[in-house]
């Protein structure tokens, strides 16, 4: 995954940053002062409690967590309503990167699995290296990366059929994945699409029913990229993973990536622990040069394909 700026080794990362880090921590331990090296992060009052934790503890009479006030170096108690210095960032209300990004997690570090599922073949070479038996392979309702191709590898995927699936993509998605900064974002992607069953195809056009909606409606074939309810996907169970990375090294098609991320990989339940495709998902343009590589194998062997179909159509209308 891509390293964050400010968590590369060099002479600002490794002395300079943490020397002034230091220094102002001890700055902010003074009551007078310490606001002006708050950097409009400390002393600010945070939110620690959703609706289910107050209900848990409302019936409490000895610890009214409720009336308490928290900020991110502010630790308080029934007896003393504040102690001003600073304590433990308050994960998950408060994030490292958020607060100091030099600080963050390094590029090596193995967090989340990330697959790009787009690029999977379900060779399922993952499922056998894997100690902990944590993957599980399945199918999805998706566009497949060669269907959608542009470019020199265009015109290599498959085209839309009467009983098949269509998609559009959804206006402003693209952006928003551009901008998607994969090191501290913590939900999965947004869907891109939009899915639609295909019930008639007529000259240029194409009635598809749409699977979100149920309603019909007749668009350009143009407009129309090519789904397929067979494309791989798979779960994940994170808590038996023990981040090891054996599947990403087992990986031919550098499908699976170790990413730096550490947050929403805990759960009271060991069902939270199970990550669908869409929670596991690596974005095509997060690995675009992996997923070109990938992507021009595919057209070449499609068109090797078709060659050899086309020549042998060729000899039999010739005999």
């Amino acid at each position: 995954m891509p390293m964050h700026k400010h968590a590369k080794p060099n002479f600002r990362n490794l002395f300079i940053k943490p020397f002034w880090m230091t220094l102002k921590t001890a700055l902010r331990t003074f009551p007078i002062i310490g606001k002006r090296f708050s950097n409009n992060y400390h002393n600010k009052k945070a939110i620690m409690l959703d609706a289910d934790s107050m209900n848990r503890v409302k019936g409490s009479k000895m610890n009214k967590v409720g009336k308490q006030e928290y900020s991110a170096d502010r630790e308080s108690s029934t007896l003393v309503p504040s102690i001003w210095r600073p304590v433990t960032i308050m994960y998950p209300y408060e994030r490292l990167e958020d607060m100091e990004p030099w600080l963050f997690v390094p590029g090596n570090y193995n967090g989340r699995i990330g697959v790009i599922w787009e690029t999977c073949t379900a060779c399922k070479l993952c499922v056998k290296i894997c100690p902990n038996d944590c993957l599980h392979m399945t199918t999805e309702l998706r566009v497949d990366v060669l269907d959608s191709a542009e470019g020199e590898n265009s015109g290599y995927g498959g085209e839309l059929e009467v009983g098949g699936y269509a998609a559009v993509e959804i206006e402003g998605i693209a952006d928003e994945h551009s901008e998607r900064d994969p090191i501290t974002a913590h939900d999965a992607p947004v869907d891109e699409f939009r899915f639609a069953e295909v019930i008639d195809l007529s000259g240029d056009s194409a009635t598809v029913r749409w699977n979100d909606s149920g309603m019909e409606e007749v668009m350009e074939q143009s407009d129309l990229l090519v789904a397929d309810d067979q494309i791989v996907s798979g779960r994940i169970d994170m808590g038996r993973c023990m981040f090891c990375g054996l599947c990403m090294e087992a990986c031919s098609f550098t499908s699976f990536f170790m990413t730096n991320e550490y947050d929403g990989m805990s759960g009271f339940t060991r069902q939270d622990l199970w990550f669908d495709a869409s929670r596991t998902r690596v974005l095509v343009n997060e690995h675009q040069e992996a997923v070109d590589a990938e992507l021009a194998h595919r057209a070449k062997r499609e068109k090797e394909k078709r060659e050899k179909a086309a020549a042998r159509a060729a000899k039999k209308a010739e005999a």
